[in-house]
């Protein structure tokens, strides 16, 4: 059973690791080649708003695919998905055309939708053969984006050049992981011991998010998703205004989604050490750190470390918001309140996509770091205020006295 466990959240992190790959290269590139195709700096971010929107629009029908037909046949709908956008860009970056490469990426959007669940499905294995190991079984999956943080950027570096039109390779590229993911998927395997109906009855979805701790949760993920995705978007814009190369911006958002996945190696153990929300807080402060360094200049070292922090930032908040919500709903409702916190996620970062292009060219690199200050801190006052019902050590695992 052991071997099992491990075997299948492997599976999950390497899964990740794909999503991730397509993730970090159409964060390094999306809005280079909607500034390239449209010449316009406000609507450079438009491949990367519709890519969001994609997102937010399939969440919902991913999850009820996944209910209905299981874990591997939504993935697998993901990844034809995934392989198709990427034709679709790569045609787009052929002929020249920022309207087709919207669509190719907003269909990318599928694969996100279905993707965005595997570290739930992480969730789904623990609790078959090892439900003390839930949590880090979730943070062990969103490892697999470190792969991504370094592979993503490396490709978009040199497949950008590769054909003849500027960016056609990379999205040919991405084809491939594609195909990958879908060989590696039928691999998978999740049997949960009881079905929807043995799970205790379906409440209504509005009663559910009654929880003040089910409102941090989703509260915890998407605004720190949304900010994160603020002034990522915006990073390769501001670098390039700042007259830095391609290939410093491309060493920015490698540090950058290292530090959002790296510390998924231990922050499920700092989780059941400490409890969700300490860690949920200690997020808040370094998204706080992002925007000190990021005041303090605009040279290559403080893009780095402002990325980092966000990075690192962003993975205790997602984090701890994920294990939260997995204490606020029973076995039959969990793929609805899944998919309703993905759309949440991802419709909080249809604004700050759309906006962050506008944002950067009209009010400048430090005052979008300062407008992403309250959000985050309004996850503060929510830790503060389900703290005082549930107390700090919530999801912190009692240790055996020795």
């Amino acid at each position: 059973m052991l071997a099992t466990l491990r075997f299948q959240v492997g599976l999950l992190t390497s899964l990740q690791a794909l999503l991730l790959i397509n993730n970090a290269t159409l964060i390094a590139v999306n809005v280079l080649a909607g500034l390239q195709l449209s010449q316009d700096t406000w609507l450079a971010s438009l491949p990367v708003t519709s890519y969001v929107v994609g997102s937010a629009v399939w969440s919902m029908p991913a999850a009820s695919v996944m209910r209905r037909y299981g874990r591997r046949v939504g993935y697998t709908v993901g990844s034809v998905a995934a392989i198709v956008s990427a034709l679709i860009a790569f045609a787009a970056m052929t002929v020249e055309s920022l309207s087709l490469l919207c669509l190719g990426t907003f269909l990318c959007g599928i694969y996100n939708a279905f993707g965005a669940s595997l570290r739930f499905a992480a969730a789904d294995v623990a609790n078959v053969y090892q439900p003390s190991f839930k949590t880090r079984a979730m943070s062990l999956v969103l490892t697999g984006g470190l792969v991504g943080g370094i592979v993503g950027p490396e490709i978009s570096k040199w497949s950008r050049t590769l054909l003849a039109h500027q960016f056609a390779g990379t999205y040919l590229m991405l084809m491939v992981f594609g195909v990958l993911s879908l060989a590696l998927i039928q691999l998978l395997r999740i049997h949960l011991p009881v079905s929807s109906s043995q799970g205790g009855e379906a409440r209504p979805l509005s009663v559910i998010l009654r929880q003040p701790a089910a409102i941090l949760a989703i509260a915890s993920a998407a605004l720190s998703y949304g900010v994160m995705n603020l002034l990522m978007v915006a990073t390769p814009l501001a670098m390039e205004v700042c007259s830095l190369s391609f290939s410093q911006t491309v060493f920015v958002l490698q540090w950058h989604i290292i530090g959002m996945f790296a510390p998924g190696l231990f922050t499920g153990s700092l989780i059941a050490r400490y409890g969700i929300l300490p860690i949920m807080v200690a997020g808040v402060a370094l998204n706080a750190g992002c925007v000190v360094v990021a005041l303090a200049g605009v040279e290559l070292m403080h893009f780095s470390v402002a990325l980092f922090l966000l990075g690192v930032g962003w993975n205790f908040m997602y984090t701890s918001g994920t294990a939260l919500l997995t204490r606020c709903y029973r076995p039959a409702e969990k793929n609805k309140v899944q998919g309703f916190m993905d759309m949440s996620v991802f419709g909080v970062m249809i604004t700050s996509s759309a906006a962050s292009g506008a944002l950067l060219f009209v009010n400048g690199w430090s005052v979008l770091n300062l407008l992403s200050l309250p959000f985050v801190l309004v996850c503060l006052v929510g830790a503060v205020w389900v703290a005082r019902d549930t107390g700090w050590t919530v999801g912190r695992v009692a240790r055996a006295p020795t």
